[in-house]
C-alpha cells in the first residue's frame, strides 16, 4: 500500500490494517520479501496513526474546574 493510500485512511482503518499485518508477520507464513514490504508498510501506517492522534491530542480541550469542584472553563490542551 503506497504512502499515498495511507494518507487517505481513517485511523480506524489504518489500525486495522496495521493489525493484519502484525497478525501475518506473526504466523510467520510469509516469505522474507513479503515480511519486509511488510514490516515497511506496517511502519508506514504507525506514523500515519500516531499523526492521527497527535492531531486529535491538539483539538482536545482540558476541563478547569471551579472551587465547587464544577466545570469552570476549558483551555486548549497542553502536552506538556
Amino acid at each position: 500500500m503506497g504512502q499515498d493510500v495511507i494518507t487517505e485512511l481513517s485511523f480506524e482503518d489504518a489500525l486495522k490494517r496495521l493489525e493484519a499485518i502484525v497478525q501475518r508477520l506473526e504466523s510467520g507464513d510469509a516469505s522474507l520479501d513479503e515480511s519486509i514490504d511488510l514490516y515497511a508498510e506496517g511502519d508506514r501506517l504507525r506514523a500515519q496513526c500516531e499523526a492521527r492522534l497527535a492531531a486529535a491530542q491538539a483539538r482536545i480541550e482540558k476541563i478547569t474546574l471551579g472551587p465547587d469542584g464544577r466545570p469552570a472553563k476549558t483551555q486548549p490542551f497542553d502536552a506538556g
